[in-house]
């Protein structure tokens, strides 16, 4: 399998666009943190506060049926963000791609010979050459 093919596998592949989403999404998540930590401050310590009480009563009583439920609700969360995740993914490289073909295009352009503009006089051409003579010998 060529090089170019393998690639191409692999950045058109579900799990290459979700990676590329989950870089995306880890930016723009890291990036409201601060803001919303301020914002919580308050809420979490009176959270904190009632944590032990809370945990011993929700240990005590039917534990079993809400890991199941638990785990039902996050492996369906998981999948439909897996699936955004890559949507986001693909939208970033179609992006990326469109900006290398662009700059790939500029750089084509400037690479091509100069063409006079239109409406510009030929550039003069050499005068051409005498025909030459045929050589005539003369019996005398």
């Amino acid at each position: 399998m060529a090089l170019t093919t393998g690639v191409k596998k692999i950045t058109t592949s579900k799990p290459f666009y979700a990676v590329a989403g989950a870089a995306g999404y880890t930016v723009e998540t890291l990036c409201k943190v601060p803001e919303q930590l301020q914002a919580r401050r308050g809420e979490l310590r009176g959270a904190a506060r009632d944590l032990p009480g809370r945990a011993c009563e929700s240990v005590a009583k039917d534990l079993p049926g809400q890991a199941r439920g638990y785990a039902h609700t996050a492996a369906a969360k998981l999948n439909d963000f897996y699936d955004e995740l890559a949507a986001r993914g693909r939208k970033i490289v179609s992006k990326a791609s469109r900006e290398a073909a662009h700059e790939l295009e500029e750089v084509s352009e400037s690479a091509k010979p100069a063409i006079a503009p239109k409406g510009a006089a030929p550039a003069e051409k050499p005068a051409p050459r005498p025909a030459r003579r045929a050589k005539t010998t003369s019996k005398a």
